[in-house]
């Protein structure tokens, strides 16, 4: 990562905050964007280089996007990688959330990556060099109960990176798509948390995810699932989704009483 101009959204994140660091641990230079200015400042100050620039902006709004772009372009002159971390998690009955928070949710986690991945593109099409990496989910690949909304903007952003990757193909320009299995950062409520506790659901560690995204960035992979058997799971969803239904049922029902407001 030494000398790689990188544009980072969900920054002040748990997993954004721990990219930062280790990016700027490899000599990366970076411009790092995050809608809550307070966090985005603190993780600055923290950070004490010249090698970081930070931008506070809503990657939804046209005018913020622009501006961010701007800055990470006068502040190391291009853009080699745009890292598309920002994202918001909510956990609910599906016929007890608020429309608000459902569209709130495609903003932030599928069409804010789609449209800053559009804002970049003129630079890394004229450089025809660059690399796109979406920080996805497992549940991008497995549709969960009481995560309807989540797992729909997470499909939603594996299948621009699949489209774009293949659009793509005759430039210089790679498209990555990482997809973690449930990380114990602050995007998790607290019934997330007691609903992972109730049903043993796997939850990993925020640092060893962000090595394992450097590693997934570095290497340049295509599509990249991170934790098993959750790995394993994916492909089995994808062939036999009948199956995953049928083993998914007692988990589910135990997960309810945690998912809705009104139990």
């Amino acid at each position: 990562m030494n000398n790689k101009r990188i544009l980072l959204t969900g920054a002040a994140g748990g997993i954004g905050s721990l990219l930062a660091r280790l990016l700027l641990a490899e000599g990366a230079r970076l411009c790092l964007t995050d809608v809550n200015n307070e966090r985005l400042e603190t993780l600055r100050e923290s950070m004490d280089s010249d090698a970081v620039v930070t931008v506070a902006g809503d990657i939804g709004n046209a005018a913020d996007r622009s501006r961010i772009v701007n800055a990470a372009l006068q502040h190391s002159g291009g853009i080699d990688i745009l890292i598309n971390a920002a994202g918001i998690n909510p956990f609910g009955v599906y016929a007890e959330q608020e429309d608000a928070l459902i569209q709130k949710t495609m903003e932030v986690n599928a069409i804010g990556p789609m449209l800053m991945t559009r804002a970049v593109l003129p630079t890394l099409l004229e450089q025809n060099s660059g690399q796109i990496v979406n920080i996805g989910s497992t549940f991008g690949s497995i549709g969960f109960a009481w995560f309807s909304v989540y797992s729909a903007s997470k499909f939603a952003l594996r299948g621009f990176s699949q489209s774009l990757r293949r659009e793509l193909a005759e430039t210089g320009i790679e498209v990555t798509y990482i997809a973690p299995r449930a990380v114990k950062t602050a995007i998790n409520s607290q019934e997330v948390y007691d609903m992972a506790k109730a049903i043993k659901m796997n939850m990993d560690e925020p640092e060893l995810v962000a090595k394992q995204i450097m590693t997934a960035i570095r290497r340049r992979k295509k599509e990249c699932h991170l934790g098993f058997p959750e790995s394993l799971f994916v492909r089995i969803n994808a062939l036999f989704p009948g199956l995953v239904d049928r083993a998914t049922r007692k988990q589910n029902r135990e997960a309810r009483r945690f998912a809705s407001r009104k139990s």
